[in-house]
């Protein structure tokens, strides 16, 4: 927190530049009650302390990745102003800086012509997606792979729109073999891919399905909410890489700013590379916004209210750190996978884990080594509690055992999925901390199985 304690000045200055632009009006007199403000402000520094450290490089669970030092100042700015990004009436700036910043993210993706805004979330921004695509594709199914995220089936139960689920490889990736089956057998009208799924951070064979797609002519949706941003990074194995430089072929892509774009919560991104689909989102709306015939952000969105300080944060945080291959932002991610690969190695030359796929971003899942599927579950979950003890913050993932048959480990699967230690090295000071981790975890692994063997015997 020393950025905002050093940054106050800074804020101070910003606030006055601020104010310029608005010196003609008549002041308003407000003095508020600061001993009131005080009193609730440092309750609710207490109510926050009953939370998990997220932004220390200890904390290695869940996808939560702090916002980075220019977005919460630019945020922080911003709502004094609070604009709303539906209409320009609610925010012109915000508005253009929305425009603005979503026009470089569909460049990073190679697009220079799109259809794109900001959402409130990944997925609201898949909704919008899938409801396209159910307009553009009516009646015919949509198909996303079985370790794709839930939203998916259940955004199609709201729209209404049929929904499979395709089984995944080894590798945790879409079955190519399995998608052709069903496209032989059904109406399929989209199909989702996944680049970097929520438990694993798999990466979905793109290049492959897009040769299916010039037979059998469905849309194709990626879902990049986590793993966007990786097209920037130099160190992706060949098959991602490949998947990656394909993305500029999909119909849809969303990609979540608040996850590995160093937003605050909630900021995520729907783009269409036809902009002809805006014609779905038309309406008329009598009784606002009038003070414009610019097209405005809301013309081309299913929400209406929505933050204009998201987008402001965004735009500040591009212009700081542009989205470049080979640039500072892209070399955090470089960081990230890195320590995922640092980590993956250690993991598999040692014999108390079962590593099954190695990582194609920056989150690593292992298993505990142990004669059944149920005893290296508790075991997982024993180290996860235990790992907390000692200030080291992980995750756990169930997943099915087809995952880990071709292992070559003797499992005895007496059920059908598997508890996991699940880690997501998305900061890139985790880095720095591999060695500091790595030794947590090898000690809370040793107390645990010593426990667990004495009490065996």
């Amino acid at each position: 927190m020393t950025l905002e304690t050093e940054s106050l000045g800074l804020l101070q200055e910003a606030l006055s530049r601020l104010e310029e632009g608005f010196h003609s009006l008549p002041k308003v007199e407000h003095s508020p009650n600061l001993d009131a403000l005080r009193i609730v402000l440092l309750e609710v520094a207490e109510r926050m302390q009953d939370n998990y450290p997220y932004p220390h490089p200890l904390y290695v669970g869940q996808m939560l990745k702090p916002p980075t030092e220019i977005a919460r100042l630019a945020y922080m700015l911003s709502l004094w102003i609070n604009p709303n990004n539906h209409a320009l009436d609610g925010g012109r700036a915000s508005s253009a800086m929305e425009k603005e910043a979503v026009a470089e993210i569909a460049k990073m993706f190679g697009w220079e012509y799109h259809l794109a805004h900001l959402t409130s979330s990944g997925t609201m921004a898949n909704l919008e997606a899938l409801w396209v695509a159910g307009n553009l594709h009516p009646n015919k199914k949509v198909v996303a792979s079985s370790q794709s995220h839930y939203t998916h089936s259940r955004i199609c139960g709201v729209l209404r729109i049929p929904f499979q689920s395709v089984l995944c490889n080894s590798l945790n990736r879409m079955d190519i073999a399995a998608l052709k089956k069903l496209l032989q057998e059904d109406d399929i009208g989209t199909v989702v891919v996944t680049l970097g799924t929520t438990a694993t951070g798999s990466i979905d064979p793109l290049p492959e399905i897009l040769e299916l797609q010039s037979e059998y002519g469905f849309r194709i949706h990626a879902d990049t909410a986590y793993g966007g941003y990786f097209t920037l990074v130099d160190n992706l194995d060949d098959s991602t890489r490949a998947a990656y430089d394909c993305l500029k072929n999909v119909d849809s892509i969303v990609v979540d700013p608040h996850k590995h774009g160093l937003q605050p919560y909630g900021c995520g991104c729907i783009l269409f590379k036809d902009p002809s689909v805006g014609k779905l989102y038309k309406h008329d709306s009598p009784y606002t916004y009038f003070s414009s015939e610019e097209l405005h952000l809301g013309e081309i969105s299913l929400e209406c209210s929505r933050a204009g300080s998201s987008a402001v944060a965004l735009w500040a945080t591009q212009r700081l750190l542009p989205l470049i291959p080979g640039g500072e932002f892209a070399g955090y991610l470089s960081k990230s996978r890195t320590a995922a690969l640092t980590i993956f190695e250690k993991l598999q030359n040692d014999s108390r884990f079962i590593v099954a796929f190695p990582p194609e971003l920056d989150i690593v899942v292992w298993v505990v080594k142990s004669q059944s599927a149920s005893e290296s579950s508790r075991l997982a979950k024993e180290i996860f509690k235990v790992a907390e003890q000692e200030k080291l913050y992980l995750a756990l993932a169930n997943l099915p055992k087809e995952l880990f048959l071709e292992s070559g480990e003797g499992i005895n699967w007496d059920q059908d999925s598997i508890t996991c230690l699940r880690s997501c090295l998305m900061k890139p000071e985790h880095l720095d901390w591999i060695d500091r981790i790595w030794q947590t975890l090898d000690a809370v692994t040793t107390k645990v199985l010593k426990l667990s063997m004495s009490i065996a015997t």
